[in-house]
């Protein structure tokens, strides 16, 4: 018989879960303003509100942890994670950061102007944020496919060049001071980029005179898929696919709570030397001297191993095999689901699951509440309340994909807990045709509003 497919790590630490009864739940989401966000971790049975910072560290990670060198300035454990960010993805120069959106905010800081514009694939909600925030303009440029949930299309995080060329042609070049690629692409569905793609829009920006900024969170999962669905990959490993998607960036922002499977941490990394020290400015006064950033050394020395670890085969497998398991689940009792599965997470079509909902009251988070209601499940929403007011309007902007994503952190679950999600969007699926209802705003941030917004139901 062929030997079945199990995970590449053993379990040598568990922490408890509590159950709670639905009429606790009610209670609680009622006291939080209907704000998933806002409740507290102990209320909640499965956790799959974000991959991000929820994984757990190996014991080589927590071993690297304990030889950490805390030095102010020069640490050992820099030139740790400085030798591996040059390994893995050439890059000479890195400043360290206490997350992704502060590398952002970092290099934002140097190279975005009012009135620039930025040309990506699906940008993240942080990374759109930083833009309009400095008064400029995200523009998505991802390819049409991305936006079929059903469309079986292997690449669905890629830029459609035409887009691209376009806003390159027809804009001045100095107003686009980069182009951003997302690895994989979060906001359309945890989707990979192809390398053929990638080296196609480096092209592009070599030809008009600028520069490619990759969002790493994922990179790792993007190789993955490289690896398994692009022609010519097959025999490649992990890190050969890594350094050749990185030698068609000039720079890349990384929340290392991701892909480096650690707590806390992120980095920029570039090629050019005069923007390392522009942006090293702004590194020290918005985080630390540049040899820490915002880390401590014990955090820098956990997200190099992690790094190691998350570019080996075998451990992706694992990973992106669990989050396919929960999509067949889903798949089989008939939930729509976005397909391809991503590396991440499962994304489900809310508007297809339910269609009685009006866009204006929040179909993606009306969902992620019952599936919280139901069995203590804490999903996200990806749709209207994420993708916020237009800058200058103030109109809801409503995006053609609205989604629930269920976010698996790494090494953290089991599948018999992947089966008790199942069950719980199951069980809502069938009642779906009850709701009538959404949600409307009783408050909300000027900006980012997803994270703190307060909610009341439409009666």
């Amino acid at each position: 018989m062929e030997l079945p497919f199990a995970e590449s790590y053993k379990i040598k630490m568990v922490e408890t879960l509590r159950r709670s009864s639905r009429e606790e739940r009610e209670k609680w989401l009622k006291d939080s303003c209907y704000n998933l966000f806002k409740l507290r971790s102990e209320y909640v049975y499965i956790d799959l509100l974000t991959d991000s910072g929820t994984g757990a560290m190996s014991d080589k990670q927590w071993s690297a942890m304990m030889v950490g060198d805390e030095s102010y300035a020069g640490a050992s454990s820099y030139h740790l994670m400085k030798d591996t960010i040059k390994k893995l993805f050439g890059f000479a120069d890195f400043l360290p950061t206490h997350q992704g959106r502060a590398a952002e905010n970092v290099l934002f800081t140097v190279l975005v102007k009012p009135e620039n514009i930025i040309p990506g694939n699906s940008h993240f909600d942080t990374t759109k944020g930083h833009i309009e925030f400095r008064k400029a303009h995200a523009v998505d440029c991802t390819i049409d496919e991305a936006f079929n949930p059903t469309l079986n299309h292997p690449f669905k995080g890629n830029i459609n060049l035409n887009k691209l060329e376009k806003v390159l042609k027809e804009n001045p070049i100095e107003k686009i001071p980069f182009i951003i690629v997302t690895l994989t692409c979060n906001s359309s569905g945890g989707q990979p980029v192809s390398l053929q793609n990638l080296k196609d829009v480096h092209m592009l920006a070599r030809k008009y005179g600028t520069r490619v900024l990759f969002d790493s969170a994922r990179f790792a999962e993007n190789a993955y898929f490289i690896k398994t669905r692009e022609k010519g990959y097959e025999n490649k490993t992990i890190r050969e696919i890594v350094l050749e998607m990185f030698s068609y960036a000039d720079m890349m922002t990384m929340s290392s709570k991701k892909d480096a499977i650690v707590n806390i941490g992120g980095f920029i990394a570039m090629r050019d030397h005069d923007l390392f020290q522009q942006a090293s400015v702004y590194n020290i006064l918005f985080e630390g001297y540049i040899t820490y950033g915002g880390m401590a050394g014990r955090d820098m020395s956990a997200l190099s191993q992690g790094l190691m670890e998350a570019t080996e085969f075998d451990y992706l497998e694992t990973r992106v095999k669990q989050v396919a398991y929960l999509g067949e689940k889903l798949k089989n009792y008939g939930v729509p689901v976005l397909e391809p599965f991503g590396g991440h997470a499962i994304f489900i079509d809310a508007k297809k699951f339910l269609p009685t909902i009006p866009k204006e009251e929040f179909i993606a988070q009306t969902l992620a509440i019952e599936i919280y209601l139901e069995g203590g499940v804490r999903a996200v929403e990806i749709g209207t309340l994420l993708a916020d007011r237009d800058p200058e309007t103030r109109e809801n902007r409503f995006p053609e994909l609205e989604m629930v994503r269920l976010a698996i952190p790494r090494r953290v679950y089991t599948n018999n807990h992947m089966d008790y999600v199942a069950v719980t969007v199951a069980n809502v699926y069938q009642y779906r045709n009850t709701f009538k209802n959404g949600f409307k705003i009783i408050r909300e941030a000027p900006i980012l509003r997803h994270f703190t917004v307060e909610l009341d139901k439409i009666c």
